[in-house]
């Protein structure tokens, strides 16, 4: 049976897309690092600061389509509820979604505020 052209191009960028998705959660933590040392001086009641959400959002891009609208068998984030989102992070997270395959590998490199406005962002259904 022959390839269509389109599984050829998805064969080929597949190195291409696993070294962008296992390198997101190195640059969040990279990120997350560098904003750590600017909030230590800031006041302590300024709380944590999440650096700009749609930066760390567009990592997720790589397998969750533009803006977080999926074309293909991936699911959609856009628009689904923000706490369905922010559990299934979590479980991500800690390793307890048994459905995932790269993505409780990929969430360990996000701190809980960045999961929780991630959640948040993504739920909301345009921006």
């Amino acid at each position: 049976m022959p390839f269509s052209p389109s599984l050829r191009i998805v064969r080929l960028l597949r190195p291409t897309l696993w070294a962008l998705a296992l390198s997101a959660p190195l640059a969040a933590w990279a990120t997350s690092a560098a904003t750590s040392s600017a909030s230590a001086t800031t006041p302590a009641t300024a709380g944590p600061k999440v650096q700009d959400i749609s930066l760390i959002a567009g990592t997720c891009a790589n397998c969750h389509g533009p803006d977080g609208r999926s074309p293909a068998s991936i699911p959609s984030l856009r628009g689904v509820n923000e706490r369905h989102l922010l559990a299934r992070m979590q479980a991500f997270k800690a390793g307890t979604a048994t459905d995932a395959t790269v993505m409780n590998r990929l969430m360990k490199g996000y701190d809980d505020a960045q999961i929780q406005a991630l959640a948040a962002w993504f739920s909301k259904e345009a921006h």
